[in-house]
């Protein structure tokens, strides 16, 4: 793969897998040890990326079986948390396992067809999570900020087609990353690599990916949150009990968002400044990347950790799917537990 993509990294390192030679002068704009990052390269792929492709892979889908498998918490937020499992399993699937490939393999081997697709789904679910962090908060701010009016916007209906907007829009402007992607061979390396075709800007992609995928995303994030916060704080007219709920619900969207910004901000930043030929290749640098892509790629299997050590809700639930104890009702509840006792309750079904 190539250096317009943000997750493949033994392509991020040419000319690494292009130079058989220890690249040890400063020839060429690099200064590293070929072998070195070669050995660390090894160790890194079956120590880090095995785990969290397991991770990511076991704990999104318990993710969508909890929610799946309690219709009590079915809610908007929660509709949207399986959303951000579905993009990150899809993350998982079409990137870890193409990208240990790379490492091992010193070329391409799926062919050119399959090179194009897997690039475009890796922008697509990357796309995906980052939108659904977005639909989150701006959930999190109707909540808080208007609890009363919002709450026949707030619906799991609405939810669905603001998932389904977000897929449509996500997959339809992705289409050029198809065209501009391609199964290439280039000297000094006869063997084809899966990388962006020399007649594209890399700087004007990255920097466009840079901007769409990470910068706007996250500042209407933070801007959401900068006045649901104020809001939160000085306190709604609500009860105690549905103030704690919310704030709990709140404070576990955050986290989330927070993880994810800081988790892409490295491979983020250094995939813009190689763009603009602007990263030293030294082998503190490379080692660097290498890290970099490590932390980006755990975002993808840390969320469902974040739900289990977070949310009292999902806890429970995932004790009751690996134990696979029937569900029954709280001793002295009166009745069955509605959507509106449920919400007044905890202030969001979490």
């Amino acid at each position: 793969m190539d250096a317009s993509t943000v997750w493949n990294l033994s392509k991020r390192l040419e000319p690494l897998v292009q130079n058989s030679s220890n690249c040890t002068s400063m020839d060429g704009g690099c200064y590293y040890d070929h072998e070195l990052v070669d050995r660390v390269v090894k160790v890194v792929v079956p120590l880090f990326f095995g785990p969290i492709g397991i991770l990511g892979l076991v704990g999104n889908s318990l993710v969508v079986i909890v929610i799946a498998l309690n219709p009590g918490m079915r809610s908007t937020t929660n509709l949207l948390i399986i959303n951000l499992a579905i993009a990150d399993l899809l993350f998982v699937i079409f990137c870890i396992p193409f990208t240990a490939a790379d490492f091992v393999l010193p070329y391409w081997p799926f062919g050119d067809l399959w090179c194009r697709i897997v690039q475009y789904l890796i922008i697509v679910t990357a796309c995906a999570s980052v939108y659904t962090l977005v639909l989150m908060s701006l959930d999190r701010y109707l909540a808080v900020v208007h609890p009363v009016a919002s709450m026949t916007v707030r619906t799991e209906h609405h939810a669905f087609i603001a998932i389904c907007i977000v897929w449509f829009v996500i997959l339809t402007t992705s289409i050029p990353v198809l065209i501009i992607h391609g199964e290439l061979q280039t000297d000094p390396d006869p063997q084809p690599a899966c990388r962006i075709l020399p007649d594209v800007n890399r700087t004007v992609f990255q920097v466009t990916f840079f901007l769409l995928s990470y910068v706007i995303p996250l500042t209407l994030t933070c801007a959401l949150y900068v006045f649901m916060l104020i809001r939160l704080w000085r306190g709604a007219r609500a009860s105690a009990e549905s103030r704690r709920g919310r704030k709990k619900v709140t404070r576990l969207v955050i986290i989330v968002v927070a993880v994810f910004a800081i988790c892409w901000f490295p491979i983020q930043v250094i995939l813009v400044a190689k763009s603009l030929d602007s990263y030293p290749m030294t082998t503190t640098s490379v080692m660097i990347q290498v890290a970099s892509h490590v932390m980006a790629y755990m975002n993808s299997c840390v969320n469902p950790i974040l739900y289990a050590f977070l949310s009292d809700n999902f806890r429970k639930a995932f004790r009751k799917i690996i134990y696979l104890r029937p569900r029954y009702q709280a001793k002295g509840a009166g009745g069955p537990l509605t959507k509106t006792t449920r919400a007044a309750s905890s202030g969001d079904i979490i």
